[in-house]
């Protein structure tokens, strides 16, 4: 399970989408991934916040390496989002997922996204439907 989760960091570390937001592993583990992201200007709306879906990018990457950490391929059926609190330009946020059930098919992640105060920024819940194939780059 590590040369999987070893992989699978490399690989996110890779990732030109991820890379273009700044969206750094912080922690991850099989069924839990923990990411954080610097928020700046360029990703403000008409309103001077931050964009929800800037927010949304986080969320997904980490619901991306939560539900792909058992080596096997998986991908998203639903989620569910939810903006709580606005955060502000240049905080960092952090996002944390974990899987709540998981089966042969289905796994059900809930994620939360935290500002540096601690205040909830945006909660979001998931389902991911699970293939046999395993990840290509292991």
């Amino acid at each position: 399970m590590d040369q999987c989760l070893e992989a699978l960091e490399k690989q996110f570390c890779e990732e030109p989408y991820a890379k273009s937001f700044g969206i750094e592993i912080v922690e991850l583990e099989a069924g839990h991934a923990i990411l954080r992201m610097l928020t700046s200007q360029k990703m403000n709306n008409l309103l001077g916040t931050i964009h929800g879906a800037a927010i949304f990018s986080l969320v997904d990457a980490t619901f991306e390496l939560t539900v792909n950490s058992h080596g096997t391929v998986a991908v998203a059926l639903s989620v569910n989002m939810n903006y709580i609190n606005a955060p502000l330009p240049g905080e960092l946020l952090q996002a944390e997922g974990r899987e709540i059930n998981r089966s042969r098919k289905i796994s059900a992640c809930q994620i939360s996204v935290t500002g540096e105060d601690g205040r909830l920024i945006a909660t979001c819940q998931t389902l991911a439907y699970r293939k046999k194939d395993k990840l290509p780059f292991l």
